[in-house]
C-alpha cells in the first residue's frame, strides 16, 4: 500500500462527491418516503471501489486504512447523502482482518472487494442487554463440527441486504466465567444459507430509513470453522469493530455538520426579511458560526482517533471522544439549520427535516452520549464506576 498524501485524499473526496452528484436530493427523499434500500447508490459505491477500501490489495481491495474510509464517509454525508447502507462493511472489516483465519480471508475478502458478497450486518445488540454487551443471551453451543445458535438480535441494520453477518454469542455462561467479558465468541455467518434454516429476519419500521431489523436464531447450525479467532475471546475481537464504528460514525457526523452549516449559510444569505438578509442578524449568524467552529474542533479528534487505529495503537478513549464531540457538533448544526429555516425547515423539499432525523440518531447509537461520558470518567480520568 502506497502512503496516502493530502492530495490523494482530496482526489478521493472529489471522486466521492462526483458519484454522490448522480444521486441527488430527490433520490434520497423518495427512498426516505418509501423506506427503501439505496441499492443503486450501494452498487455505484461498490463498483467505484469505495467499499473495498479496507480490503488488502492481496485480496483485490484498495488496501487503505480507516483515515481514508473516514474521509469517504464524511464526504458522502457532506454531499447530503447517507452512508448508513454502506458503513458497516467498513467498520466490521477490522474484526475479520485482524482476527479471521487465513481460510476465512481467502474465502470471503476477494468477493467482498468485488461486491459479489456484502458484509453489512453486525449482530451484537439484544433487546434485554442493550449496550450492556456482556449480558447478551444469544448462545452458541459446540456440537461436534458445528455450533448451534439460539437467541435474538435487535437493531441489526441491513440484515435483509447482507450476505454475511459478524455475530457475537455466548459460548460459556456468564455465571461460569471470572470476568464478564469472557466466554463471548465471534462468528462469521453465511446469511443466505442461514435464512429459513434457523434464522428469521423481521424488519423494524423506524424514524429513519436505516433498513433495520430484528434477527431470531432458533437452533441455527453453522460450521465450526465460522468461529473467528479463539472461542471465548470474542469480546476483545469485537472491540476492534466497535472502535472503528465509532470513528467512522463520527466522520459521518462531521459530514452532516458540514452539510447543515452550508445549508444554513446559504439560506441566511438568501432569505430576506424586513428588507435585509437574515444572516445580517447576529441572532442568526452567531449560532451558525459557533456550529462551524465546534465541528472543526471535533473533526481533529475524529482523525486523531483514525490515525491511531491505523497505527495499531490503543484508541478507545479517542474513538469515544470523537463520537461524543462529532455527534454533538452535528446535532448543534442540525438544530441551528432548522431554526435558521424556520417553517421551511419542516418542508420535505428542503431536506433539512430528513437530515435532522438522521443525525439525531447519533446521540443514541452506536453508543449513547452518557455511556461515553461514563467511560471517560472511569477509564480516562480514573473516577469510580458510575453505573
Amino acid at each position: 500500500m502506497e502512503p496516502t498524501t493530502t492530495e490523494d485524499i482530496a482526489e478521493i473526496r472529489r471522486s466521492v462527491a462526483a458519484l454522490c452528484d448522480r444521486f441527488g436530493n430527490e433520490y434520497w427523499r423518495e427512498l426516505d418516503r418509501e423506506r427503501k434500500y439505496p441499492s443503486d447508490f450501494v452498487n455505484a459505491m461498490t463498483q467505484s471501489g469505495f467499499l473495498g477500501v479496507l480490503v488488502p490489495e492481496a485480496y483485490g481491495g484498495v488496501g487503505q486504512g480507516l483515515v481514508v474510509a473516514a474521509n469517504i464517509l464524511e464526504e458522502v454525508h457532506a454531499c447530503g447523502a447517507n452512508a448508513a447502507a454502506i458503513h458497516a462493511q467498513m467498520y466490521t472489516m477490522g474484526t475479520l482482518l485482524r482476527h479471521g483465519s487465513a481460510a476465512q480471508k481467502e474465502m470471503w475478502l476477494p468477493k467482498i472487494a468485488t461486491g459479489e458478497i456484502r458484509l453489512q450486518a453486525f449482530g451484537v445488540t439484544e433487546p434485554a442487554a442493550g449496550t450492556d454487551t456482556t449480558s447478551i443471551r444469544t448462545t452458541a453451543e459446540r456440537r461436534g463440527e458445528t455450533y448451534v445458535i439460539n437467541g435474538q438480535k435487535v437493531w441489526t441494520s441491513r440484515a435483509e441486504h447482507s450476505d454475511l453477518m459478524i455475530l457475537l454469542a455466548r459460548t460459556t455462561r456468564k455465571e461460569d466465567v471470572v470476568r464478564r467479558s469472557e466466554g463471548l465468541s465471534v462468528f462469521l455467518v453465511d446469511m443466505k444459507k442461514a435464512l429459513g434454516n434457523g434464522m428469521t429476519i423481521k424488519p423494524i419500521r423506524a424514524m429513519i430509513n436505516h433498513s433495520t431489523t430484528e434477527v431470531f436464531f432458533d437452533d441455527l447450525e453453522i460450521p465450526a470453522d465460522c468461529l473467528i479467532g479463539e472461542e471465548g475471546r470474542g469480546f476483545r475481537y469485537i472491540l476492534d469493530g466497535m472502535n472503528a464504528e465509532r470513528i467512522l460514525i463520527a466522520a459521518e457526523c462531521i459530514g452532516d455538520a458540514t452539510w447543515f452549516t452550508r445549508k444554513s449559510t446559504n439560506y441566511a444569505n438568501e432569505r430576506v426579511v424586513f428588507g435585509r438578509p437574515i444572516g445580517k442578524n447576529q441572532g442568526v449568524q452567531f449560532p451558525i458560526a459557533r456550529a462551524h467552529a465546534e465541528a472543526a474542533a471535533a473533526r481533529l479528534m475524529v482523525y486523531q482517533a483514525a490515525h491511531l487505529f491505523d497505527a495499531g495503537e490503543p484508541c478507545a478513549a479517542e474513538a469515544n471522544m470523537a463520537k461524543l464531540l462529532a455527534s454533538e457538533a452535528s446535532w448543534k448544526a442540525a438544530d441551528t439549520c432548522l431554526q435558521t429555516h424556520g417553517g421551511f425547515g419542516f418542508a420535505e423539499e428542503y431536506d433539512v427535516e430528513r437530515k435532522f432525523r438522521e443525525t439525531r440518531l447519533y446521540q443514541v447509537a452506536p453508543i449513547s452520549t452518557n455511556l461515553i461520558l461514563s467511560y471517560i470518567g472511569e477509564h480516562v480520568l480514573g473516577m469510580p464506576r458510575s453505573y
